[in-house]
């Protein structure tokens, strides 16, 4: 009785998948779910397994493009196909024998639910070995998803057999590994490999799991330079290979190529000038997820921005004066962005559209003002948020925003820290951005930019003074900010800046 095996629903919106690779030839005798071939969809590749064991007759090339429902292979269930299993059996009792236990003590590790709206992840690092002893709780390997990267433990101790590979997208629920429980078992057909497995344990508990290995964004510049992560010496956490790291190791690469090419280093001013190197990374998942989203917000919002200037000078004078029996005090410095989440909080609750957003054919009011704030991380823009800012001291916010800018550059931040914030600041001033027009961070309805100050003449009391001075730009949805709530709440941002007594009186 023969088996077609048809195309799967991966989707709501996928109405067609790609054949991309074969991993079993025409004929080839196949297993219950064997791993295939791998489908590629337009949002994610994922493999394809085998539903019965017997002959499997291919329908469907490499590349070829098949719809949902589409017929891409046949697996026969022959009689010969059933005839091997006997031959081996009698052939090796002793493994037929052992092989029951092997099988029902492996524990396969799937990739679990890290968020309400994640559906897919890709698997960033592998932090041990093919064929490597694991314990139970051990992180074995890095997860990325759009919002943050994950540590995946291992679920039993063992040895690891890999399945998904480094780079490869998976949907939750998708299976990465295999963890044989009781290695010493596994490994009994080979006696000489036996004592091998007990001292590579000892060397794992002697060094950490990090020691060696790449960060995610080092092993990505690894490997487009063709380097080998453990001929580096990291001088991250624990010997971790930092991004860094990887960059510094360019040197011996560059110097290897005039000892290759000889007929080059005749005409140094060529070689010196005619370097036309390029190199190409793979979009992160956090990339391609900020791509989509900001394109989005351009295309689905009426964003327009408004400009206007804060002099800076009342602030910096009360940093001055205070900033070091401040930091005594509290533990933690005083910087700008509580001075702007304070002003912030205030004009927000005097105009709610701005702190609103709009859901279907509803606006959505937020009597509450959770703040995002963008941070540059590793992997790129990431927005924690500060819960509550309007009931938080000056204090509370420094603490908060150190709490999560830490978070931020360690990879660390969890879904529930990104997600749900009402109005968004950011500051490309660190930077040294004059100007610019910040794109809304969906599905808010604003976003305050903040840039560098510089010393300007003003006219002040009919005198040309010098202050320094910081560009603000608010980019806002029209759909529900008008032009007067918008501008309004600008200005009333830089009254409480420009003269800040007002936010400890509220006035």
């Amino acid at each position: 009785m023969s088996k077609e095996m048809r195309v799967p629903t991966v989707g709501e919106s996928i109405s067609e998948v790609t054949v991309g690779q074969w991993f079993k030839k025409d004929g080839d005798q196949v297993q219950l779910d064997e791993v295939l071939c791998e489908l590629e969809s337009d949002k994610a590749t994922f493999e394809f397994p085998a539903e019965a064991s017997g002959i499997l007759r291919i329908k469907a090339q490499e590349g070829d493009t098949v719809e949902i429902g589409g017929l891409i292979c046949v697996i026969e269930a022959s009689a010969s196909a059933a005839a091997p299993p006997p031959t081996a059996m009698a052939a090796t009792p002793v493994a037929q024998a052992a092989s029951p236990a092997p099988a029902s003590s492996i524990k396969e590790m799937i990739v679990p639910t890290v968020g309400e709206s994640i559906t897919e992840v890709t698997l960033a690092n592998w932090l041990k070995k093919d064929g490597d002893f694991v314990t139970l709780d051990e992180i074995i390997a890095e997860v990325d998803s759009d919002k943050a990267t994950f540590e995946l433990p291992a679920e039993a101790t063992g040895i690891l057999r890999q399945v998904a590979k480094e780079g490869d997208v998976l949907e939750i629920g998708g299976l990465i590994c295999r963890i044989e429980v009781g290695g010493a078992t596994a490994s009994a057909p080979a006696p000489s490999a036996a004592p091998a497995a007990p001292v590579a344990a000892a060397v794992s508990t002697t060094e950490n799991y990090a020691t060696g290995h790449a960060s995610p964004a080092a092993s990505k510049i690894l490997a487009e330079k063709g380097i080998e992560a453990a001929t580096l010496a990291g001088t991250g956490k624990d010997g971790r290979v930092t991004k860094e790291d990887a960059l510094a190791a360019s040197a011996p690469v560059a110097a290897a190529a005039p000892k290759a090419a000889p007929a080059v280093a005749a005409a140094p001013a060529v070689s010196a000038s005619g370097a036309r190197a390029i190199r190409r990374e793979k979009m992160s998942s956090l990339r391609k997820t900020v791509s989509r989203r900001l394109v989005a917000v351009k295309n689905e919002t009426a964003m327009l921005t408004t400009f206007n200037e804060v002099n800076m000078k009342p602030i910096m004078d009360l940093r001055s004066k205070f900033k070091d029996q401040f930091k005594e005090k509290h533990g933690v410095g005083l910087g700008f962005m509580s001075f702007f989440t304070k002003a912030v909080c205030v004009a927000l609750q005097e105009w709610p559209a701005v702190n609103a957003q709009i859901d279907g054919n509803e606006l959505v009011f937020h009597d509450f003002c959770d703040i995002s704030v963008a941070v540059s991380a590793p992997k790129g823009l990431v927005v924690p948020v500060i819960r509550n800012a309007e009931n938080l001291s000056f204090e509370q916010i420094e603490k908060e925003i150190v709490r999560l800018a830490g978070k931020a550059r360690d990879n660390k931040l969890s879904i529930e820290e990104m997600t749900g914030g009402t109005f968004t600041i950011t500051n490309g001033g660190v930077f040294g951005s004059m100007m610019s027009t910040p794109i809304i961070n969906a599905p808010q309805s604003a976003i305050l930019g903040m840039h560098n100050i510089v010393e300007r003449p003003i006219a002040e009391n009919g005198q040309v003074v010098i202050r320094p001075m910081m560009y603000l730009a608010l980019s806002y949805d029209h759909r529900i900010i008008d032009g007067r709530e918008s501008v309004s709440f600008l200005v009333r941002v830089k009254q409480l800046l420009e003269d800040p007594t007002r936010l400890m009186f509220g006035v």
